[in-house]
Formats: structure tokens, C-alpha cells, sequence
């Protein structure tokens, strides 16, 4: 089972290369100072802080793991370095719920965003919230398994034509 940490880092690796790859999607308008504040309601009511808070801890976790590697000696001094990174670092996840926001705000005027923040504040909405993570995770397994069969029919059927061309695939 995927955890929301895994789907997050992965929407959350997609969307920084995402802002890399075009960095245009999030320069197409300048918005105000209230839709900015209300699309980082949005973003927040949305969890961009719980996905992207783990990401940055698992990147310091990445870099102890590989010196631990190259020293594993180091262990001791790695720990104490890396739970001092992770207090620094922590922190800089705001700016990646600060993009999110910007992202919302160029993308839905502040009327829309006030609607969907409303949304996300009533039952339906909040239900949503916590019922989506589920359905995301069953969602991607039963993908995954979907996939995975048609993939084998799809060979098993391109095998087949081969064969009657005369070639042994």
C-alpha cells in the first residue's frame, strides 16, 4: 500500500520538474495579494504542507544515507548533523506551498478560490479530503494491476500477429 507521504513526494517531484521543465506556468499573471492569500488557503486545506514537509526530510535522509555509505563510521556525527539539517530544511517546504498557491491563484480567479476553500470547509468537502488519499492509493494499485494485464494481452496479441507474418517473436 502507498503511503500519502510516497504519492505526495511523487506529485510533488512532478511538480518541481514541472516548474523546471516551464517555468512560465507560474509567471502567466501577477495576482493579488488576496487571492494569493486566499489560494494558499486552498493549498493548505489541500495538504501541499503535509505532502511536501516529508519530501524534504527524505532528501536529507537521502544525503545522510549516502555518506553513511562512503563512512559508515560517521553514523553518530551523520544523525546529529542531519537532525539538525531536517530542523533547517523543514521549514523551506513553504516555499513549495507558496508555488502551489501561485499556481492556484494564476489558474482560478480569487472568486474560485474562495468557492473551492468553501468547498473544502464543508462536509462534502472535508470528506473528500479524507477519503481521497484512499482512493488514490486503490486507484493506482488497481492501475498498476490493470496495466500490467492488458500489457500481457497486448503482447500476447502482437505475438500472434508475427506469427501469422512468419516471424517467431
Amino acid at each position: 500500500m502507498r503511503s500519502h507521504a510516497t504519492i505526495g513526494a511523487v506529485f510533488a517531484g512532478m511538480l518541481g520538474l514541472s516548474l523546471i521543465l516551464y517555468p512560465e506556468m507560474g509567471s502567466a499573471q501577477q495576482p493579488s495579494a488576496s487571492a494569493m492569500a486566499t489560494a494558499t488557503e486552498l493549498a493548505t486545506l489541500k495538504g501541499a504542507k503535509a505532502i511536501f514537509e516529508p519530501m524534504m526530510v527524505g532528501m536529507v535522509e537521502k544525503a545522510k544515507g549516502m555518506f553513511l555509505q562512503t563512512n559508515p563510521m560517521l553514523g553518530k556525527d551523520l544523525n546529529e548533523v542531519a537532525a539538525k539539517l531536517r530542523l533547517d530544511y523543514v521549514p523551506r517546504s513553504a516555499e513549495l506551498v507558496a508555488q502551489t498557491a501561485r499556481l492556484y491563484a494564476t489558474r482560478f480567479s480569487e472568486q474560485e478560490l474562495k468557492d473551492a476553500v468553501a468547498f473544502y470547509k464543508s462536509p462534502l468537502g472535508r470528506k473528500l479530503l479524507t477519503e481521497e488519499p484512499a482512493i488514490t492509493d486503490e486507484s493506482l494499485r488497481y492501475a498498476s494491476g490493470w496495466a500490467e494485464k492488458v500489457s500481457e494481452e497486448i503482447v500476447g496479441k502482437m505475438r500472434a500477429e508475427m506469427r501469422k507474418r512468419g516471424h517467431e517473436i
